[in-house]
């Protein structure tokens, strides 16, 4: 196996990564109250500068974050204000977890290394390096819990709170979001239907709709309220409302994307215009409409928070984060945005997964990249 020479990037992170080892380990000797594992972490940073000379690899990068990551979470309870060389190991770790990163990505590329088993290691590392930096800069710069509380503060309360934030899932995610959703995307895609199928409705219909996907959602969502009271109905009207105008664009784009070849060869086997929509344009359009769901699973969310702030029962997720704000429970607050990220990226997620089995004979499926 060939050892690949670093990049112009690389070479300058591996330089920063060490110098900023080499300085961080002569303030933290100078000081001679720094935590031995950041020593190690440090002085094994300041041996990589010897890569100029010999070979190191990718995997003794990939060591020397999780050390010094280890190193940094250990040191933060010991001191009040954190001192110099922490902060330069902290950004020592960053340049060894960035340099890991790219030395994978170019191993992967040149099938040096398995892209099926180390593939997820990349984004699964990056989340993993938002949170661990977040842990680090609010707990070591003692920052306030009322403006950013820390990963394992919202972690804590996140499990001390599991039936609230389930109650607040079910009304918000499996009432609110999942009906409006449904009925949003279905009457979009019925009426692209009828508009494709009429001129006079594609003149009508379309300048109506995009009047509509343009009013802002906090001027309709206190309309709904009043026209479908408090409960999850009108949280469901406002996402319908939000979810029409993208799946009627996409699916109205799709049905042209058959070329005139394809109709004239279907005109020629005497098809109908049901049998051309369903054999042919609708699986042409299939790309487009999957566009759309995908679309809307985030902004059915989105529509169906905000629309809980303007009247709601004593439960749902923007009801609690529009509550919880003004008792200052801000780590509540994060635990309810994390619950709707990981349920809107899930969401998102299965729809993906059903487009990769629908459009199997699309491209952008068949290069792995649904």
């Amino acid at each position: 196996m060939t050892r690949p020479t670093l990049s112009r990037l690389q070479q300058g992170l591996a330089l920063l990564a060490g110098l900023v080892c080499a300085l961080a380990l002569v303030l933290a000797l100078l000081s001679g109250d720094a935590p031995l594992p950041l020593l190690a972490f440090v002085g094994l940073g300041t041996l990589t500068l010897l890569r100029v000379r010999l070979p190191v690899p990718l995997w003794i990068d990939g060591l020397l974050m999780l050390l010094g990551a280890m190193a940094l979470l250990q040191a933060l309870p010991l001191f009040a204000t954190e001192p110099a060389y922490f902060w330069l190991a902290l950004v020592a770790c960053w340049a060894f977890a960035w340099l890991f990163v790219e030395r994978l990505s170019q191993a992967i590329r040149s099938r040096q290394v398995s892209g099926r088993v180390f593939g997820l290691v990349i984004p699964v590392l990056f989340g993993l390096a938002l949170l661990f930096v977040w842990e680090v800069v609010t707990r070591g710069a003692n920052v306030p819990q009322v403006l950013l509380p820390a990963p394992s503060q919202i972690w804590t309360r996140l499990l001390a709170s599991v039936p609230t934030l389930v109650a607040d899932f079910q009304q918000t995610f499996l009432k609110a979001v999942l009906a409006g959703y449904a009925m949003g995307c279905g009457a979009g895609f019925i009426v692209a239907i009828l508009v494709d199928r009429s001129p006079f409705l594609k003149r009508g219909l379309l300048p109506i709709g995009n009047f509509v996907s343009a009013l802002p959602v906090i001027g309709i969502a206190p309309i709904m309220v009043m026209w479908f009271g408090f409960d999850w109905q009108s949280k469901a009207a406002v996402v319908v409302a939000m979810t029409f105008f993208p799946m009627l664009v996409n699916t109205v784009a799709g049905l042209s994307q058959a070329s005139s070849i394809e109709r004239d060869l279907m005109r020629t086997y005497a098809a109908s215009y049901s049998q051309t929509l369903l054999k042919l344009r609708l699986p042409a359009a299939a790309p487009f409409i999957f566009n759309a769901l995908k679309i809307n699973s985030t902004l059915a969310l989105i529509g169906a928070i905000v629309a809980e702030f303007f009247g709601t029962p004593i439960v749902g997720m923007g009801f609690r984060i529009s509550t919880e704000v003004g008792k200052l429970n801000i780590d509540l607050v994060w635990a309810e945005i994390a619950v709707a990220a990981v349920a809107g990226s899930a969401f998102y997620g299965v729809i993906a997964l059903i487009e990769r089995a629908v459009t199997f004979w699309h491209p952008s499926v068949r290069g792995g990249r649904a």
